[in-house]
């Protein structure tokens, strides 16, 4: 028990030491190799990393969920995208119109509602069908993006609420409002893991199934609320940067269920499932933003900023299979 306290702890901290030799390495290396004049990492961009790191950050909270239940969601980008064109066009709506900035909370819950709804669905399929999660999310992936074109063609939706754009804009105590809102579902999801039932029951479910179900958990139910809890997750992103930008294009979102199970996965949570930790994908999350950051800082293109971290994360894995077999070697003498 010790030995896998040990390196529980080390695999959690591994990020973390990450990204201070990311800060160290980029910070050197711009002072030969920068296209720029200016410091790579002061304060203020460190600050306005985090506020980039949001959009992204939110949904892969909810992918470390998904995925300590052994599970994926592939869904998310379109979902992130079909919530955005909800929040921004049901503002244009007549009653909505007619009610003024009241209508804010409002276009926020229809965004939210949208993705439960639709985390929803994919829960429902997983559940009922038994049909593997990559699969059932692939196919809605697809179906969902779909959902996003007939929406409105290929035309952008747009509609800018200046009242929300000085509340995306907002800082508080130096933070800005998406990084409060990155934060705090970071805080309140880690204690959903660590200090809940639920929590204990997801990590139960990705380590054996089969063993969970005998214990008396109700698997199936288990695996719609967190889908739904993903799905309200991607809205949530969606609604902290449209709160801004005012304007979605269709293919928002793409790729972005690529980019938080990469940050899930430099964080250290198993694909197989059982295994994970949120200060951990959070740390994925900032390791990855400091890494496009840098690379862009010392004047490298973005084909070579995804052919880096595409091969940092097959390191990983790598490393993360070695680590997982050395450990039942040990199990067994």
């Amino acid at each position: 028990m010790k030995k896998e306290t040990r390196a529980n702890l080390i695999k959690q901290g591994a990020i973390w030491a990450f990204i201070v030799v990311e800060l160290a390495f980029f910070s050197i290396a711009g002072e030969f190799l920068s296209v720029t004049e200016t410091a790579f990492m002061d304060f203020d961009n460190m600050l306005l990393l985090l506020k980039q790191s949001a959009p992204i950050g939110i949904i892969a909270l909810g992918m470390t969920i998904i995925m300590i239940n052994g599970n994926i969601d592939l869904s998310v980008g379109a979902t992130f995208a079909l919530a955005a064109i909800v929040l921004l066009d049901s503002m244009t709506w007549p009653f909505m119109a007619a009610i003024g900035d009241w209508a804010i909370p409002l276009a926020w819950g229809f965004a939210l509602l949208t993705g439960v709804v639709l985390g929803a669905i994919n829960g429902l399929i997983v559940w009922k069908t038994g049909v593997d999660a990559f699969i059932v999310t692939l196919g809605s992936m697809l179906g969902y993006r779909g959902l996003v074109f007939m929406y409105n063609g290929e035309q952008p939706t747009s509609h800018l609420n200046w009242t929300l754009v000085d509340f995306a804009e907002a800082q508080f105590l130096g933070l800005h409002t998406a990084t409060w809102f990155l934060l705090g579902a970071a805080l309140l999801l880690w204690l959903l893991m660590t200090k809940t039932v639920h929590g204990r029951n997801a990590y139960a479910i990705g380590n054996n199934r089969e063993a969970a179900v005998n214990a008396g958990i109700r698997v199936g139910p288990h695996f719609l609320w967190n889908f739904m809890l993903i799905g309200f997750l991607a809205a949530l992103s969606a609604v902290v940067f449209y709160s801004e930008s005012g304007s979605v294009n269709p293919n928002d979102g793409m790729l972005y269920e690529l980019w938080a199970i990469t940050a899930v996965v430099l964080g250290g949570t198993k694909l197989s499932g059982g295994y994970g930790s949120i200060i951990s994908t959070l740390g994925g999350v900032i390791a990855i933003q400091l890494l496009r950051k840098g690379l862009g800082h010392i004047g490298a293109d973005t084909e070579t900023v995804n052919l880096v971290i595409g091969l940092i994360l097959i390191a990983v894995l790598f490393l993360d299979r070695q680590l997982n077999r050395k450990g039942r070697e040990e199990l067994k003498t």
